[in-house]
């Protein structure tokens, strides 16, 4: 039963990362094999949102499910605690470097962190993206100790 549990969590961060690098390919191309996908900024951004808060919620409800049951051992239940602590903090940096990019004059983004690497994807709102735009959203990302250019993905969308 505890493998069990052990699988669907994982399944379920296989997923959220297929759908994410799904997102990135198709927001970036602006199509899916032959299939064009119109996307306007607005609603990307609020989509983008929405399917992190739901990925996320799930994967908590799934963790505090492996923490309360009672067949779980310990070193079960602590590997879920620490994963628990992780998206926790993931999800605050996330809102942070919105919000910091965003006080820079930026009219929207949306920040997607990996759990087990230091990627960091900023899609921000912008019809054109200059080099000085992405120096500061790269400055911001390393002021706030997160992660280094190399790991930074930025993609405008406007």
């Amino acid at each position: 039963m505890t493998k069990k549990k052990k699988i669907i969590v994982l399944a379920s961060m296989v997923a959220l990362l297929a759908v994410t690098a799904v997102f990135n390919f198709v927001f970036t191309n602006g199509t899916l094999g032959n299939i064009d996908l119109p996307v306007t900024a607005n609603s990307y951004f609020a989509e983008m949102r929405a399917e992190r808060v739901s990925s996320r919620s799930e994967s908590l409800t799934q963790l505090d499910a492996i923490i309360n049951a009672s067949e779980v051992s310990s070193s079960e239940r602590s590997d879920a605690l620490k994963l628990k602590t992780q998206l926790t903090a993931i999800t605050e940096q996330e809102m942070l470097l919105e919000t910091l990019i965003k006080a820079y004059g930026f009219e929207d983004c949306v920040v997607t962190m990996g759990v087990n690497s230091s990627n960091v994807n900023v899609m921000v709102k912008t019809s054109d993206l200059t080099q000085e735009d992405a120096i500061l959203i790269y400055s911001i990302i390393e002021e706030e100790q997160i992660s280094t250019f190399e790991n930074v993905n930025i993609i405008p969308i406007s």
